[in-house]
């Protein structure tokens, strides 16, 4: 199972954004230091009081040209709101420095507001997003092509560079929405997943969806490529593993709980049905909810066991560790779950 730390870059009250950057490159250098499998950056827009990372692919070619052996991977690339044609060039391009450690995660995100700021309709993300992601994948073969779809018009361009890998970068699709599951294991695509708006229960009973599909397109495998984000605390005592991080985990959620809560404001649409319950859901979850749910809160030992469930119960190849998901605690804290995790955990599935 691959092992990875999602970053986002948190603006962390008190430090400048000079230090957001540089003590989010400390804990990069320790992933690499202490054998970790991947790093995944996330992307944030318009929001300076929550994060410093809006240009994701930019950091993703300084991870790589800093470390040796440490993979980097998008979580995600927001598709709709970049040139497919840039986009394709700048993966290509960190494909290249790192030598083919990286991962290409992409998706439309729920940031509606990113979408209001740069005069996109949000109605139109997941065309848009189809475009972009055929554009990409035809820019990546290095011929010359042209295109002409809703949104996008290309005559006779050919990219430069291509990627490091043959044929590609691989791709791993962001799912949030139950119908999207199926549709991601037909075609065939590794899928990524985060709790934000899902449980346990919710991710078995969509990923048998996935399964189906995967299994029923005829694609190799047992039933697909998952890899799924959870926030995590280790600790060496349960107290301090279940205690220090509450206010950081509230935070977070209830930041979420906003996000679903804003993005269900218009249209009465069926994907606004959707954010309003999730986010009434949210607001009426307790923290030992949380623990049982939506976290990987404990002791490597207790974090190894619940792991070794997910991969039996939900068929995982990846897990992703959000060590800080709201941006509260303390470096120190943070560094040490990752020596934890690295150290003590992950021999367990290697």
């Amino acid at each position: 199972m691959d092992f990875g730390i999602f970053m986002d870059f948190y603006s962390t009250k008190g430090l400048t954004q000079n230090e957001v950057f540089k003590e989010a490159f400390e804990l990069i250098d320790l992933a690499e230091e202490t054998g970790l499998d991947s790093v995944w950056l996330g992307e944030s827009h318009f929001n300076p009081n929550r994060s410093v990372l809006s240009a994701p692919i930019v950091v993703a070619g300084s991870i790589a040209a800093r470390t040796k052996r440490l993979k980097v991977g998008m979580a995600v690339q927001v598709l709709p709101l970049i040139s497919p044609l840039r986009i394709a060039e700048e993966a290509a391009t960190v494909d290249q420095i790192s030598e083919g450690r990286f991962e290409f995660g992409v998706g439309r995100s729920g940031n509606q507001r990113a979408y209001e700021v740069m005069g996109i309709p949000y109605e139109e993300s997941r065309e848009r997003f189809q475009e972009a992601l055929d554009i990409i994948l035809e820019a990546w073969k290095g011929e010359p092509f042209s295109y002409h779809g809703k949104f996008n018009h290309i005559e006779n361009a050919t990219i430069s560079p291509s990627p490091y890998q043959k044929p590609h970068p691989p791709i791993r699709l962001a799912s949030t929405t139950d119908d999207s599951f199926a549709r991601v294991g037909k075609l065939g695509y590794p899928i990524f997943l985060s709790m934000r708006g899902m449980d346990v229960n919710d991710l078995e009973t969509n990923l048998k969806d996935y399964h189906k599909a995967w299994k029923d397109a005829g694609h190799p495998g047992e039933g697909g490529d998952i890899s799924v984000r959870f926030p995590m605390y280790i600790a060496p005592t349960e107290e301090s593993a279940t205690q220090d991080p509450k206010e950081t985990i509230d935070a977070y959620f209830a930041r979420m709980r906003r996000m679903f809560a804003d993005g269900a404001g218009g249209g009465g649409t069926e994907q606004s049905e959707v954010r309003r319950a999730r986010a009434e859901r949210l607001a009426k979850m307790t923290y030992e909810e949380i623990l049982e749910t939506k976290v990987i809160f404990g002791t490597p030992q207790m974090v190894a066991d619940r792991l070794a469930q997910f991969q039996e119960t939900l068929g995982l190849t990846g897990f992703t560790a959000e060590l800080n998901p709201g941006g509260l605690l303390p470096k120190e804290a943070v560094q040490r779950s990752l020596k934890l995790l690295t150290q003590e955990v992950m021999p367990a599935f290697k």
